[in-house]
């Protein structure tokens, strides 16, 4: 065997021990660690971490459709016997919280959405404040927003959502505190400007099967002001609430009348159903002008609430006021709700 086919048999062997590349090996890139949501407890049921935050966030709401009735125009463009419209809510909140030196730091947003037909819809910031140690400030309802159960008392303000600041003590079972509120869609006399300001406190608790609060408020503007106390106490099958309001004048806070008391009886009669039948009367009732009329009024109402299922339940609510000095009307709704 001469040299050259030594050489070439070295060659063939040795491209059959090589592995043969075409090309470069393709190598996929280690995926990214995923980080998934955290549970968040330290402030109660819904909330999870922001994904690399330490601020919980909760989100939730409710969706709402309602049918009103009543002899008074519910829309300002018909009047008659049959008055009624249907509508659609839908609301969203946001509640984030994180620990501080002074205690948790919360801020919320509450935005809502209307729709009485295709064409008419509105979008609303319902709600934005931020809370720390106590201090609230933003766009929030005051403590006149609150009343008894049912839907028959008339107690409190025509509007009850300000540009506020506050500061509430909150100890166990008590808290006190007070505000101070940009009046600007509230009730004016002739000749005042939607440019008007209120104090107002609250104060209230529970105490066993006892709950009380008591409220006021001073409209600088009307130079008058409102002053009033409920309470709820479980009695038998239900829970008994009474109130009273006294106003000075016709302003902001109250001006539905010069006094008024109210009362209602709130029955379980079953685990998902509750009834509520209520009462209210009003001393010198308000109708139109600068100042409360010498005529009376009362009404009388009945309010059924029936959870069909976790999360989802119906109301409807009927109520008859008879004033003195004005016509007598029936109004009330039916109103289906899922909250989330």
């Amino acid at each position: 065997m001469n040299i050259r086919m030594v050489l070439l048999a070295s060659a063939a062997a040795f491209a059959a021990s090589t592995p043969v590349l075409a090309a470069d090996a393709i190598v996929a890139a280690e995926p990214e660690p995923v980080e998934y949501v955290r549970v968040c407890d330290a402030y109660g049921t819904g909330y999870f971490y922001i994904p690399g935050t330490e601020t919980c966030l909760k989100i939730e709401g409710y969706i709402r459709f309602q049918v009103d009735i009543g002899e008074e125009p519910l829309n300002g463009s018909v009047s008659n016997d049959s008055d009624w419209d249907a509508r659609t809510r839908g609301q969203v909140q946001f509640t984030a919280k994180s620990d501080t030196e002074y205690g948790p730091l919360t801020g919320v947003i509450v935005m809502q959405f209307n729709a009485d037909n295709a064409s008419d819809q509105s979008a609303i910031l319902d709600s934005a404040y931020l809370d720390i140690a106590g201090f609230r400030a933003g766009l929030f309802y005051s403590w006149w927003d609150d009343g008894l159960s049912g839907e028959t008392d008339d107690i409190g303000s025509i509007v009850t959502l300000h540009n506020s600041i506050r500061y509430q003590y909150e100890s166990g079972d008590f808290y006190a505190g007070i505000s101070v509120d940009e009046l600007e869609d509230g009730f004016y006399k002739t000749g005042e400007e939607p440019n008007n300001v209120g104090v107002a406190f609250g104060v209230g608790g529970t105490a066993g099967a006892f709950s009380y609060q008591v409220t006021g408020g001073w409209d600088f503007d009307n130079e008058d002001g409102a002053i009033r106390a409920m309470g709820t106490v479980e009695i038998g099958p239900g829970t008994l609430g009474l109130a009273a309001v006294y106003s000075s004048g016709p302003n902001s806070y109250y001006s539905a009348a010069e006094w008024a008391v109210a009362a209602e009886y709130a029955i379980k009669a079953t685990d998902k159903l509750k009834i509520t039948p209520g009462v209210q009367y009003y001393g010198d009732y308000y109708v139109t002008g600068d100042d409360f009329s010498d005529g009376d009024a009362w009404k009388v109402g009945l309010t059924v609430d029936y959870q069909i299922v976790d999360n989802f339940y119906a109301k409807a609510s009927v109520q008859y006021l008879d004033p003195e000095d004005a016509d007598d009307s029936t109004t009330g709704y039916f109103r289906l709700q899922r909250s989330f």
